[in-house]
């Protein structure tokens, strides 16, 4: 596995135009610059929490709607994350958080699978926070479980505050990703998995 796990991803489409920079042995610096300031609030935990240095430069057809920057965020930041994590060899591969927020609780369980799939259970007790569509935090996940190639459970077990639950699912994304990319000593730089490779 190489020293230095970071990457930088350019994606423009007619809809968005974005920039992605993480070190996934950082620690927890986060530059975000979207246009939407819930998004850039939730990202901040996931670096701080993930112990993920990141820089995130997005714009995006906003006067639409917030759609497309938040999904290909995802999709951005999913591509630099896979390309930093490289062939896998020597992490720990497997992670797990809950979180607590308050009286919000969400748990984020993935595997670094080499296979993309999202199971996500989360009632939000209403449809916005400020002006932010809840129902894009779905996106954003699923572009970033598609193009990372990663297998993610996300589950809120409880809340009554929409901006706890969704803050607690944020923090618990870092954590989980935290534990996954970490470097399992015992592993000696062995492939964490019976076929080989991942």
């Amino acid at each position: 596995m190489s020293d230095t796990r970071m990457a930088t991803v350019n994606r423009e489409t007619k809809e968005t135009n974005i920039s992605v920079t993480l070190n996934l042995d950082g620690s927890g610096i986060a530059n975000i610059k979207t246009g939407i300031p819930f998004l850039e609030h939730m990202l901040d935990q996931v670096s701080r929490h993930g112990m993920i240095d990141l820089e995130i430069n997005a714009t995006g057809d906003l006067e639409i709607d917030a759609h497309h920057t938040v999904e290909d965020v995802g999709i951005t930041l999913g591509q630099a994350f896979s390309q930093a994590i490289g062939d896998k060899s020597g992490i720990y591969r497997y992670g797990h958080a809950y979180v607590p927020l308050d009286e919000a609780l969400s748990r984020v369980v993935l595997d670094c699978s080499g296979r993309p799939g999202i199971e996500y259970k989360v009632d939000y007790p209403r449809a916005r926070v400020g002006d932010f569509d809840l129902d894009l935090i779905f996106e954003f996940f699923q572009g970033f479980t598609n193009h990372a190639l990663i297998t993610m459970h996300i589950d809120n077990l409880r809340g009554r505050n929409a901006h706890h639950v969704a803050e607690s699912i944020f923090k618990a994304f870092g954590r989980a990703l935290r534990m996954a990319v970490a470097k399992d000593i015992q592993l000696g730089g062995a492939t964490p998995s019976t076929k080989g490779s991942l």
